[in-house]
């Protein structure tokens, strides 16, 4: 999970993960990345502009959710902040006729308490 040490001489997890369907023109479905990039001031403006607060999935931990269920392929996308540790969820290609938001949360839910708490080594974790 680490690509290298930062400015403070931490190790940050970095990467991504792909869901394709197998036919159609729309080949990418699902899209879940982990990176350094997180800002607890981007989470507050998106909220501040519509998006959705999520629930406390990791103690200390802020994010939002939202979709876009007037496009012809129903998106959604939820992002979770903890530290500089940012887990985003996007749902490219929905499915018609489903909560799509209620879906990325879901799936935060079950990925972002490993991912963000195993990104950046915990202080018992780290060697002197």
């Amino acid at each position: 999970m680490t690509v290298g040490k930062e400015l403070d001489g931490k190790d940050y997890g970095s990467g991504a993960c792909f869901i394709y369907q197998s036919t159609g023109n729309k080949p990418k479905v699902l899209q879940i990345s982990l990176s350094p990039a997180g800002s607890e001031k981007e989470v507050e403006w998106e909220v501040s502009q519509g998006a959705r607060r999520l629930p406390e999935i990791v103690p200390g931990a802020v994010g939002y959710y939202g979709g876009d269920d007037s496009a012809d392929d129903t998106q959604a996308a939820a992002v979770l902040v903890h530290g500089l540790d940012e887990v985003i969820v996007e749902l490219i290609h929905g499915v018609k006729g489903r909560d799509n938001a209620a879906d990325v949360v879901a799936m935060m839910k079950l990925v972002a308490p490993k991912l963000i708490l195993d990104a950046t080594p915990a202080p018992e974790k780290t060697k002197d």
